[in-house]
């Protein structure tokens, strides 16, 4: 199997839309839809999938060198594409302080997949778009090679969360898949390339919200960015609200968690705390505050399932 075989993983697509009962929304005569990408496939489930496909295509078998912090979902789904369709895979991974210590469960996953992890120190991790700055760590991973059975080829880079045009693309097809179905769809954004997709994707009338999971207020600037790269300019109608992170990336708080553990119990659907609570969190909220007109169809994306 090479990397145009994707199809023969059997992704579900599109993904179902299911409807919620929630109080919370109906009261106000609004209604709740879960977009379950979640489902897409059970090692390269939501966003990662859509965000990797263009990406994996183009890299053609070559290795695939990609970036995460240690808890990073599109580190797992890279290397779990890497397993599945028989690639080499290499993590840059933030934190050298992190490379004599055993490895956290989604590490250990990565590494189970084979693929090869890669620790740098903070700074560099930070200035990895510097050209000069990439060709070290490019090569930092080759000297990491085993040597012996590793490929010469040169790797073929994925930017830290998946993002970049060819990912943007890939999920326009998310909002396509949600043409008519909803007013609004929301989003939980970690690097800005699925919102960049999404709101390109939806048909005129309906929104894009995209609900950050980190803290700085950069975000933005970053979707723009992504858009113009993809598109040439802004497409789509799409907004933020950046108050709902929880403290910033893979933090969150004892009211999200009790808020996701009611979620689970009202909905029997197991949530993923570091995007999709957030994201659902940040819907209730603006329910409350009055925020979507009565009559509005809500549509939340559901990126991931817990780990």
């Amino acid at each position: 199997m090479n990397a145009f075989d994707l199809s023969r993983l059997r992704p579900r697509l599109p993904s179902p839309s299911e409807p919620v009962e929630d109080e919370r929304f109906t009261r106000r005569d609004l209604r709740l839809l879960l977009k379950r990408d979640d489902l897409i496939h059970p090692d390269l489930p939501g966003n990662k999938w859509r965000k990797l496909v263009l990406n994996l295509r183009e890299a053609d078998g070559r290795p695939v060198l990609t970036f995460g912090g240690a808890y990073s979902n599109h580190l797992r789904a890279t290397a779990a594409a890497g397993r599945l369709l028989g690639f080499e895979t290499i993590g840059i991974v933030r934190g050298d302080e992190l490379a004599g210590r055993p490895l956290n469960p989604s590490l250990a996953r990565c590494a189970a997949d084979g693929m090869r992890l890669v620790f740098v120190d903070r700074s560099t991790y930070r200035a990895k778009t510097d050209p000069a700055v990439l060709a070290r760590i490019l090569a930092l991973a080759a000297q990491s090679s085993p040597g012996a059975g590793a490929t010469a080829d040169t790797p073929y880079v994925v930017p830290e969360g998946g993002s970049n045009a060819l990912a943007v693309e890939g999920c326009v097809e998310l909002g396509r898949e949600l043409r008519g179905a909803a007013d609004v769809v929301a989003v939980a954004c970690g690097t800005g390339g699925t919102l960049a997709g999404l709101a390109a994707g939806l048909g005129p009338g309906q929104k894009a919200l995209g609900v950050p999971v980190l803290k700085g207020g950069f975000l933005g600037d970053e979707i723009r960015a992504l858009q113009r790269a993809a598109f040439g300019g802004r497409r789509g109608d799409w907004s933020l609200d950046e108050r709902f992170h929880g403290g910033g990336y893979a933090r969150t708080t004892p009211a999200l968690d009790a808020f996701a553990q009611d979620f689970e119990a009202r909905h029997g659907l197991a949530i993923e705390r570091l995007y999709v609570a957030k994201m659902l969190y940040g819907l209730v909220v603006l329910a409350e505050e009055g925020a979507f007109a009565p009559g509005t169809t809500v549509a939340a994306v559901v990126t991931g399932s817990p780990s």
